[in-house]
């Protein structure tokens, strides 16, 4: 009698704020003093979700917003770098994220985007001079992954023009070649690539380049081919990489689009980064006058500065590809329902949303601490390739967890899941492959060098 009497007061508290025409309405419908028999009968649990959803109104449950930055670490940027990535991320959101499925399918490139992309004001974001703005590696990592967060083919595209061809020129060029080419690959106004892998020569570039070079007067002859060459079908300039025929030491030039003897075809059928124009190049008795050859690049060990600035901003597109693939997978558990509830809301969804942060956060301190040290002039080639390692290995366990929370749907290029899960695989690969990265720091760690 007690339980009923406390369920009628609590009923007709929340009954007494409708109005004589809502309650006329109701009894209508309803048999009110059977419901007051059905809620008397009524557990004292079950009775208290009775009028808590009563009180709520049937008001939706606030979602929390979705963050895969989990520990704030984009907060850790001073006021005026966090602001461009900020601006960055607005742009991949408002410019790219419509029409990156539309692209990846069709293999084509958004060739309108790169005046867009110019106003930003980002590329050779580190280097100083030449008309670049001279900010962190801590922004330029955040902003690598800002772009892979929404589409992994923008990042490469802007890390080939940024890191690898402007990078080469900058670490490798004479005063001369920085002042003619920086300011406008800085712009935008000449597109860059770079060539260093070969057909059949990926892993052993550092001593088994097949492409040749040879000075003859005043100009130096280039025979060979190069492949996978990101950019290279619309670039302006080619950085070519070049085994010396006299000195057998790797040397670099900058080869112009027109140039007799090159030529760049686009590769087909891919199935990763099909947004990336990659060519494949041939030269064929390309000659390339002594002023176009990088002037302090005189051996392999030239070159791997470059390649170790770049393999840093790999680990950060890793992160990227990661948390948009989280965070694709964590709105769609929350709009997908199946047996009445949101999927979200399961235990077993929830555990491996969990899993994947976890990862993603770890990948993301990591690449934090690795940037800083680039920033202290501490980073080692062996810090970079750890993070390439352990970040590409996590990002291919997180996008696979998170294709697994799309079932049948994650197949289809709508939902984004599917261009993230293709897109990890090139990333995987690139810039060194696991097994050479883990030669790297196996060395540096046991003082043993395991390389052929």
């Amino acid at each position: 009698m007690k339980k009923f009497f406390q369920s009628v007061s609590g009923i007709k508290s929340l009954l007494k704020n409708l109005d004589f025409d809502k309650l006329n309405k109701l009894s209508q419908k309803v048999d009110l003093n059977e419901m007051m028999g059905v809620v008397s009968a009524m557990s004292e649990e079950d009775l208290g979700k009775l009028i808590k959803m009563m009180k709520s109104g049937g008001k939706k449950k606030a979602i929390p917003a979705i963050n895969g930055d989990f520990y704030e670490l984009g907060k850790t940027l001073p006021p005026a770098e966090r602001e461009i990535q900020l601006k960055v991320r607005s742009f991949m959101e408002k410019e790219i994220r419509p029409i990156a499925n539309e692209y990846w399918n069709r293999a084509e490139f958004p060739m309108h985007i790169i005046p867009k992309m110019a106003e930003l004001g980002i590329t050779g974001l580190t280097y100083k001079g030449y008309g670049c703005p001279g900010h962190s590696a801590l922004l330029e990592g955040f902003l690598a992954m800002e772009m892979a967060r929404v589409d992994t083919s923008i990042s490469t595209f802007f890390g080939v023009q940024s890191g690898l061809a402007m990078g080469s020129i900058y670490f490798c060029g004479s005063e001369e070649q920085k002042q003619e080419w920086l300011p406008k690959m800085h712009k935008m106004e000449v597109i860059g690539a770079f060539g260093l892998t070969e057909p059949e020569v990926g892993s052993g570039a550092a001593g088994g380049l097949t492409t040749t070079c040879k000075k003859e007067g005043d100009e130096w002859v280039i025979n060979g081919q190069k492949k996978w060459i990101g950019n290279a079908t619309f670039s302006d300039i080619t950085i070519i990489w070049a085994r010396d025929l006299d000195d057998q030491n790797v040397k670099g030039f900058i080869v112009r689009k027109d140039n007799p003897g090159f030529s760049a075809e686009k590769m087909e059928n891919k199935m990763a980064l099909r947004t990336v124009q990659n060519a494949q190049i041939t030269l064929k008795d390309c000659r390339v006058p002594e002023s176009d050859r990088l002037q302090e690049a005189n051996s392999f060990k030239d070159t791997s500065v470059v390649l170790k600035m770049t393999r840093a901003g790999v680990a950060w597109q890793a992160v990227g590809c990661s948390r948009g693939a989280y965070e694709a997978a964590l709105k769609y558990t929350n709009d997908r329902h199946q047996f009445g509830r949101p999927i979200a809301s399961f235990q077993l969804v929830q555990d491996l949303l969990v899993t994947m942060l976890g990862d993603l956060t770890a990948m993301q301190t990591m690449v934090t601490r690795l940037s800083v040290m680039q920033d202290n002039g501490e980073l080692l080639d062996e810090h970079a390739s750890l993070a390439k390692v352990f970040c590409t290995l996590r990002m291919r366990d997180i996008v696979d967890q998170a294709r697994e929370l799309f079932g049948g749907n994650g197949i289809l290029l709508e939902y984004d899941i599917a261009r993230f899960v293709a897109d990890a695989e090139a990333i995987y690969s690139y810039e060194g492959t696991k097994e050479i990265n883990s030669l790297i720091v196996g060395r540096a760690i046991t003082g043993h060098s395991a390389f052929v």
